[in-house]
């Protein structure tokens, strides 16, 4: 059971990592373009999701410190 919480965190994690390359393609679309308020939209929001990603590492990795170490 407590792997399946594990698996859940490192799958949550790459979902987070996806959208933040997402939003990072978009702010250098919008960087092209000229449009730098959008950019920096775009880059914030990818930071955020970069955030999350490390909070389910860090889980992922403190639960299975719980359960083996």
């Amino acid at each position: 059971m407590a792997g399946h919480k594990i698996h859940e965190h490192h799958e949550k994690a790459a979902d987070h990592h996806e959208h933040a390359a997402k939003h990072h393609r978009e702010a250098a679309k919008h960087h092209k373009a000229g449009d730098h308020e959008k950019a920096a939209h775009h880059s914030k929001v990818a930071h955020g999701h970069h955030l999350h990603a490390t909070e389910h590492h860090d889980e992922a990795s403190k639960k299975h410190a719980e359960d083996h170490g």
